[in-house]
């Protein structure tokens, strides 16, 4: 049989190695989300592998994304949850700080806004104040 290379995954797996490339998948993702200006993707549950072909690292997500918009101050659109203030955090920012921390929305936003907007260090900044 002619073809286009090895079908064994032992041999793939033996070609890879030989040519410097490494494949490991990544367990328990949860969720995997890709932000535009307009809009987030959102991957439930996907499988996530890490490819590292001479140290550069390639993630590959594989599931079905869900589309949705996302809304940015200013931009007009409608968040009917956002009867606050049009200028502050983005609602989706906002909603992070509020489920990761295990806070109510002022204190999400409060914490937001301390931190230039930084969803990561709103979180951190309240994980570690409660911590003390």
């Amino acid at each position: 049989m002619m073809g286009g290379g090895p079908r064994n995954p032992r041999q793939v797996e033996m070609m890879m190695r030989r040519l410097g490339m490494t494949s490991e998948p990544v367990p328990g993702v949860e969720e995997v989300v890709i932000r535009t200006r307009t809009h987030e993707q959102v991957f439930k549950a996907p499988e996530v592998t890490v490819l590292t072909v001479q140290g550069v690292r390639t993630y590959q997500v594989v599931g079905t994304p869900e589309l949705r918009p996302r809304s940015a101050p200013g931009a007009g659109g409608t968040t009917p949850a956002a009867p606050a203030a049009p200028a502050g955090p983005p609602e989706e920012d906002i909603r992070l700080v509020m489920e990761q921390a295990n806070v109510p929305r002022e204190e999400a936003i409060e914490a937001l806004e301390a931190t230039g907007g930084a969803p990561a260090e709103a979180i951190l900044r309240i994980m570690t104040r409660d911590a003390r």
